[in-house]
């Protein structure tokens, strides 16, 4: 549905509600001059874990919206790199700003960075 995501080549390994797995594979197209992953590559890698996570919790309707990214870099990110969210879901009835993060880690499992996510959760119009 967001065409700009499909740009790193996400693979979901994992997918339920409150947990999501993503990995994105180190290519020409993902790295920047310093030849590591690009920051942004890896931003989008963790709005997807996020995003996906958050979203498979909620009902049919419901919606939610990214309102806010961060992310800390920790180390230059080289290899594949795995996004993985996991948190508690909000109670049926939540709406209003979510907060959730992804750890993304190299194939070593070092931390490269922390995406921090504010997902604005609401119900669909009737």
């Amino acid at each position: 549905m967001a065409r700009y995501s499909g740009s790193i080549s996400p693979h979901v390994l994992e997918l339920e509600a409150g947990r999501a797995v993503v990995t994105m594979y180190d290519r020409p197209a993902v790295r920047n001059h310093l030849h590591s992953v690009h920051a942004i590559a890896l931003m989008n890698l963790g709005e997807i874990a996020t995003g996906l996570a958050v979203l498979a919790s909620l009902g049919d309707n419901r919606r939610g919206i990214v309102t806010n990214l961060a992310m800390e870099y920790t180390k230059k990110a080289r290899g594949t790199m795995t996004a993985t969210c996991v948190f508690e879901q909000p109670p049926a009835d939540f709406e209003g700003p979510f907060n959730v993060r992804a750890e993304l880690c190299d194939e070593a499992g070092d931390i490269v960075a922390i995406a921090m996510a504010e997902w604005t959760i609401g119900f669909l119009p009737k």
